[in-house]
């Protein structure tokens, strides 16, 4: 299980998706657009949704649990990139388009606001 870190937030993916999304993902910021990420949320995490603002502004970091890299399957990062280019965004899918279930998602952003760290000054 790889992982995308991006600002505080870490998200948990397969290695084969995530590397379709990173192919999406870095076509689009490397044209400087900013796009919403949406996926569905492990049972453990309540099962719902989330989704993110990806900004070229923002690190972001791809980590592979693997070290060979999948084979790319043209046909499933055309369905995610016309996903991203589409006003819901990119939406986490399989290569059948079924929505793709994340693994843990935790950092700060993904913490409850009452649960996130104080600044003290």
């Amino acid at each position: 299980m790889g992982s995308l870190t991006y600002d505080s937030m870490v998200i948990e993916f397969e290695d084969r998706l995530l590397l379709h999304l990173q192919i999406v993902i870095v076509n689009k910021l490397r044209r400087r657009e900013s796009f919403a990420m949406s996926w569905r949320d492990a049972a453990e995490v309540g099962d719902g949704r989330s989704t993110i603002w990806l900004d070229p502004s923002i690190p972001l970091y791809f980590k592979f649990s693997g070290s060979r890299v999948p084979a790319v399957d043209r046909d499933w990062v055309e369905l995610l990139a016309d996903s991203a280019g589409s006003s819901t965004g990119l939406v986490v899918v399989d290569e059948d388009g079924k929505p793709e279930v994340a693994g843990r998602c935790f950092g700060v952003a993904a913490a409850a606001p009452h649960l996130a760290p104080t600044v003290r000054g």
